[in-house]
């Protein structure tokens, strides 16, 4: 690509699209917005300095999960607000996929600031494209946490006509 003609980073606030499984599946833009922000946010820092030391990037990581997003969203505003570049990165995926982030986002669009999505792989999307099922569904994110809220989303979705995703973690499956 001709390095006169890359596109511009604007200030604000960057959701980034991060690998599911594979490293290899993060986007050259994701790659370069992480590059060029000052802050980092992540759920889990442990995890994500080996996902940005495989790339070399060494920019400074702030903890953003669902224990803290409420109380720190406000002083990631102020930051934004400085005209700095902050990323919001999860564990695996895109952020507010079933991930912590919107509190964040509905703060953003209250101050007016900018918000850019970086999208990458799609655990949703990937499944359904070799179900052979049809490309029409509903993706529902986390079922709940007990059998008898499980068993109410269940029965209220089960004379849906489409196929239906849910994320399960690897322990529940056998509820």
């Amino acid at each position: 690509m001709d390095k006169n003609k890359q596109q511009k980073i604007n200030t604000g606030l960057y959701l980034v699209s991060t690998p599911i499984g594979n490293m290899e599946d993060i986007t050259l833009r994701a790659i370069k917005i992480l590059e060029k922000s000052d802050i980092i946010l992540c759920e889990d820092t442990r995890r994500s300095i080996k996902l940005l030391s495989s790339f070399k990037i060494k920019n400074k990581l702030l903890p953003y999960h669902k224990f803290n997003e409420k109380k720190v969203s406000n002083n990631i505003i102020e930051i934004l607000k400085k005209n700095k570049i902050v990323s919001l990165i999860c564990d695996a995926g895109t952020p507010t996929i079933s991930d912590p982030g919107l509190i964040l986002i509905n703060k953003c669009i209250d101050e007016n600031l900018n918000i850019y999505p970086i999208p990458g792989p799609s655990a949703s999307v990937s499944a359904i494209s070799v179900s052979g099922f049809s490309d029409k569904y509903l993706f529902y994110g986390f079922l709940e946490k007990s059998e008898g809220e499980v068993d109410k989303t269940l029965s209220k979705l089960c004379d849906f006509s489409h196929s239906i995703i849910f994320f399960i973690p690897a322990k529940k499956i056998n509820f």
